[in-house]
C-alpha cells in the first residue's frame, strides 16, 4: 500500500509538470498564430483545470513533506494556492466591472508559469550523471537557449514582416550573449511579442539558465548532493561548497532589486505624451531596466537614447548608466561592497563593540582591485571624452548635458552598448578609445564581456613588478598568484587571437567596409559590446555567422572553450630543470 501511496503521489507530480510545460508550449502557439476568440477561450478553460491540477499537486506535497518542508516552500505554496483560487473564480464566475483588471487571461497565465516554477524545482537533477564538465555544461546551456530563442523568434507573431533564421540566429545570440548588435531594427522589426522574447533571452543570458535553475531547486528545498554543489561551485567560481547557493541567491536577489531601482527611476523620468497606456510606460522601463543591468544594450527605441525624446533626457541616462555600471561591477563585488556599507554604518553608528566587529580586510583585494581599476578607467575615459567630443558630438548639449554624454560615453562601451550620440559622427580619437575600452570591458563574474577589469590590472602590475625588477606582484599587502597571472595573460592572448581572425575573416567576406568599421564591429562582438558604426545591417551572411560566433566566444570566453575542449591531466609530482628564454 505504501507503495502504491508514493507511486501514485509521485504520478501527480509528474503529470502537473507535463501539464505545465504543455501549457507553456501553448502560450507560444497562442501568441504566435491569430486564433479565433472561441479558441482562445477553450485554452483558457484548459488553463484554468491545469491550474486546478496544481493546487492539488501543491496541497499533496505539503502532506507528503509536511515534517520536512522549507518556509519558503510553504509561503509560496500558501500564496499560490490562494492566489490560484482567486484567478479561478474571478475570471469564471465573477462578471463585475470592478473586477475586470483581474479578468484579463494574463493572469492566467502568470499563474501557470508560477506553477511551471514550483513543479520543475521538483524535479530532482543530479548534474554529475550528465556526461559533461562544468564549462562544458556551461557551454550547452548557451547554445540550447540560442537556438531556441531562435525558433520562437521566427513565429509569425515575433515579427511584423517575417524574420530569415540566420538574422533570427543573430538577434537570438546577440540577446543572450548579452551583445546589443543587431542585423535589423529592434524598435520596428519585432512586435511586442518578439519583444518579451528578447527580453527574456537577455535576463536569462545574463545571468545563465543553470543560475535559475539552482536558484529555484535551492529556494524550495532543504539542501543540495555534493555532486551538484561541486559543478555549480566551479560555475559561479565559489570558494567554498557551502557558499555556493548563498552566492545564487545573492545574484538573483541582486539583480531583481537592482532592475527594480532602474525600472523606477526609468518610469519617473518618461514624458507620458510619448506612450499611449501605463502599461507601455511601464513595459518601456522594465525593457530598458533588464537590457542596461544585463548590459545588453537593446532598446525598444529605434535610435536608442540618441531618439529625439529621450537624448536630452539626463535622469534617464542616469538611470542606465546605474543599472550597466553596477550589472558590469559583478555580483561579488556588489554583494562584498554591501557587507563592507553595512559594516561601516554598524561601526559608526556604533550599534556593536568595535572591538568586536573590527575587519580590516572586510573588503577584500577582488573588490578593491576592481573598483580601482573600473574608477580609473572610468575617470580617464571620462575626461577624454570629454575633450575628444566637446566641439563634435556632444556640442548640442549644454554643459550638464555634455557632462552626462560624456559619462555615458565612457561608461558604455564597457559592454553596455547602449548609445546617446550618433556613433558614425565620432572622432579618430574617440573611436580608438571606444576600441580599447571595449576590450578591456566589465569585471569578472558580472553580466559583461572583455577581457575584464582585473586581467587588465594584473598585467598592467605585471609590468610595473618587471620594471622595477621585482620578482612576484604584491598590492594591498597581498601577493598575486602565479595561476592568477598564467591565467590573465591566457585570456588577453586567446581573445586577441578570435578577434584577430574575426577581422581577417571579416576583410575576406566584405573587403569594401574598411579595417576600421570591421576591427569595431569584431571588438564589439566580442567584448559583448553592441556598439557598432552602422555596418551590421550590411554584413553579408558569412560576415553575421563570424560576429556570431564572436559574440559567442566573448561570452563563455575562450578560455572555457579551451579548458572544455581539452582533457584535464593530473599532474605528476616531478619538476623539471628551469631556465629562461630570449623574450626582447
Amino acid at each position: 500500500m505504501v507503495f502504491q501511496k508514493v507511486n501514485t503521489l509521485k504520478l501527480v507530480f509528474n503529470l502537473a509538470l507535463a501539464l505545465t510545460s504543455f501549457a507553456l508550449c501553448l502560450f507560444v502557439v497562442e501568441y504566435s498564430f491569430s486564433l479565433s476568440a472561441s479558441t482562445r477561450s477553450y485554452l483558457n478553460y484548459f488553463y484554468g483545470v491545469i491550474l486546478l491540477i496544481g493546487v492539488g499537486s501543491s496541497v499533496l506535497r505539503f502532506i507528503k513533506n509536511k515534517d520536512r518542508f522549507k518556509i519558503n516552500a510553504i509561503l509560496f505554496d500558501l500564496v499560490f494556492v490562494l492566489l490560484a483560487f482567486f484567478t479561478i473564480y474571478v475570471f469564471n464566475f465573477y462578471d463585475s466591472s470592478g473586477y475586470a483588471f483581474f479578468r484579463h487571461h494574463i493572469w492566467l497565465k502568470l499563474m501557470l508559469v508560477f506553477m511551471f516554477i514550483r513543479e520543475s524545482a521538483e524535479a530532482r537533477l543530479n548534474y554529475k550523471k550528465i556526461p559533461l564538465n562544468p564549462a562544458q555544461l556551461f557551454i550547452f546551456s548557451f547554445i540550447v537557449i540560442i537556438f531556441v530563442g531562435a525558433f520562437l523568434l521566427t513565429l509569425p507573431n515575433a515579427t511584423y514582416k517575417g524574420i530569415s533564421f540566420i538574422d533570427a540566429l543573430f538577434t537570438s545570440t546577440s540577446a543572450v550573449c548579452v551583445t546589443g548588435l543587431s542585423v535589423v531594427d529592434p524598435g520596428t522589426y519585432f512586435t511586442r511579442f518578439g519583444h518579451t522574447i528578447i527580453m527574456v533571452l537577455i535576463q536569462i543570458g545574463g545571468l545563465g539558465i543553470l543560475t535559475f535553475a539552482s536558484f529555484f531547486s535551492n529556494f524550495f528545498k532543504q539542501g543540495s548532493s555534493y555532486q551538484n554543489q561541486l559543478v555549480f561551485s566551479d560555475i559561479t567560481s565559489s570558494k567554498t561548497l557551502e557558499g555556493v547557493f548563498s552566492t545564487i541567491r545573492n545574484i538573483v536577489y541582486i539583480t531583481f532589486i537592482i532592475e527594480g531601482i532602474v525600472a523606477t527611476i526609468i518610469y519617473n523620468s518618461l514624458n507620458d505624451k510619448l506612450f499611449s497606456s501605463v502599461f507601455d510606460k511601464v513595459y518601456f522601463s522594465i525593457f530598458h531596466a533588464v537590457s542596461s543591468f544585463c548590459n545588453a544594450g537593446f532598446s525598444t527605441l529605434s535610435n536608442q537614447l540618441y531618439d529625439v525624446n529621450y537624448k536630452f533626457n539626463y535622469p534617464l541616462q542616469l538611470a542606465v548608466i546605474f543599472g550597466f555600471v553596477m550589472g558590469g561591477l559583478g555580483f561579488p563585488i556588489i554583494s562584498n561592497m554591501t557587507k563592507y556599507i553595512k559594516y561601516k554604518i554598524f561601526y559608526v553608528l556604533g550599534l556593536r563593540s568595535k572591538d568586536k566587529i573590527y575587519k580590516p580586510w572586510l573588503l577584500n583585494l577582488d573588490s578593491r582591485l576592481n573598483i580601482i581599476t573600473t574608477s580609473l578607467i572610468t575617470t580617464v575615459a571620462f575626461i577624454c571624452f570629454l575633450v575628444f567630443e566637446y566641439y563634435n558630438t556632444l556640442s548640442e548639449h549644454q554643459l550638464f548635458g555634455k557632462l552626462v554624454t560624456a559619462l555615458f560615453g565612457a561608461t558604455t562601451p564597457r559592454t553596455a552598448g547602449f548609445n546617446s550620440i550618433d556613433m558614425t559622427a565620432l572622432t579618430l580619437p574617440s573611436i580608438m578609445l571606444t576600441l580599447l575600452l571595449m576590450w578591456i570591458g566589465a569585471s569578472p563574474q558580472s553580466t559583461g564581456g572583455g577581457i575584464k577589469t582585473s586581467v587588465f590590472a594584473i598585467a598592467t602590475l605585471n609590468i610595473l613588478s618587471l620594471a622595477k625588477g621585482k620578482s612576484k606582484i604584491e598590492i594591498f599587502r597581498r601577493e598575486i598568484s602565479d595561476l592568477s597571472v598564467r591565467r590573465s595573460f591566457a585570456v588577453m592572448a586567446l581573445s586577441l587571437i578570435a578577434i584577430g581572425f574575426g577581422v581577417i575573416l571579416m576583410s575576406f567576406f566584405n573587403p569594401e567596409i574598411g579595417l576600421l568599421k570591421i576591427a569595431f564591429e569584431c571588438f564589439s562582438a566580442y567584448g559583448t559590446v553592441g556598439l557598432s558604426l552602422n555596418v551590421t545591417p550590411i554584413l553579408s551572411d558569412p560576415s553575421r555567422l563570424v560576429i556570431i560566433a564572436l559574440m559567442f566566444l566573448g561570452r563563455i570566453s575562450m578560455l572555457t572553450l579551451v579548458i572544455a575542449v581539452f582533457i584535464k591531466i593530473k599532474e605528476k609530482n616531478y619538476r623539471y630543470p628551469v631556465e629562461e628564454t630570449f623574450i626582447n
